[in-house]
């Protein structure tokens, strides 16, 4: 079953669904395992694990941080992918590589699709690359059953939003708002108004992301599209409250999608 129709038999009977995110190697990777267990067991649909990057540009203070943490514990690529391959092989919850271009590079595209696969992956997240120069990367990642999530931001034209949606596949990222993550943000009509326009421009289910922070949130996206994404929150809540605090709030989250 490919990811778009794995989401979409996850959304029979659900206003939608919900994606979490780590980042891998922080705190630790006991931790992220911690966290797994905890998204398996509150019923989160789809998990964004980050490859640890030293300059996250669209990443806020909290992120920046983790991913510091993560290099400064010594967590290198061949830590990260047998993290996921292992998560892959005992969770049931698809797993998606998020990261920067400049990582992929240097592995190059060959590589990168190969590892990623064989780590039991379903597709990649890559936050800095425009489609129009991500042609090679994704063309490799399909040859090996991988779907390149692609961003559609507010500021893009319909023509564009148009062009990112033939480009993708499995779904895509719809960004809420201007700037980094972190930052709350509030669903206006502004918002659901830029989900209408990504409607226009491609039929694969949308995830709303950047600045998803509550259940409330969560229920006010689940009205304007097909997944909320909640990342910097679970660090805040994982940080403040440890494993049980966490479980509630995930617990939260996904009771909002119902």
């Amino acid at each position: 079953m490919s990811l778009e129709q794995h989401l979409r038999s996850r959304l029979a009977g659900r206003s939608a669904l919900l994606m979490a995110h780590a980042v891998v190697g922080y705190p630790s990777l006991d931790d992220n395992w911690a966290m797994l267990e905890c998204m398996q067991e509150s019923g989160v649909d789809i998990v964004e694990l980050q490859l640890p990057f030293s300059e996250p540009i669209a990443d806020g203070s909290w992120f920046i941080k983790a991913n510091q943490g993560a290099i400064d514990l010594g967590i290198t690529w061949d830590a990260y992918f047998e993290f996921v391959q292992r998560a892959s092989s005992s969770f049931d919850i698809p797993i998606l590589f998020m990261g920067y271009y400049n990582s992929i590079f240097k592995m190059g595209h060959d590589a990168f699709c190969a590892r990623l696969a064989d780590s039991g992956a379903r597709g990649f997240i890559v936050a800095d690359l425009p489609p129009e120069e991500a042609g090679d990367l994704n063309a490799r990642a399909r040859t090996v059953n991988l779907d390149p999530v692609l961003l559609m931001a507010p500021t893009n034209s319909d023509a564009r939003l148009k062009e990112v949606g033939a480009a993708a596949s499995g779904f895509v990222y719809c960004v809420a708002r201007k700037g980094v993550t972190g930052k709350h943000t509030k669903l206006t009509s502004e918002v659901e108004s830029f989900l209408e326009r990504c409607r226009q421009g491609t039929s694969l289910p949308l995830a709303l992301g950047f600045g998803i922070k509550t259940p409330e949130d969560v229920a006010a996206a689940s009205q304007i599209a097909d997944i909320a994404i909640v990342g910097t929150a679970c660090l805040q809540e994982w940080e403040r409250t440890g494993r049980a605090g966490y479980l509630e709030f995930l617990r939260g989250l996904v009771g909002a999608t119902e």
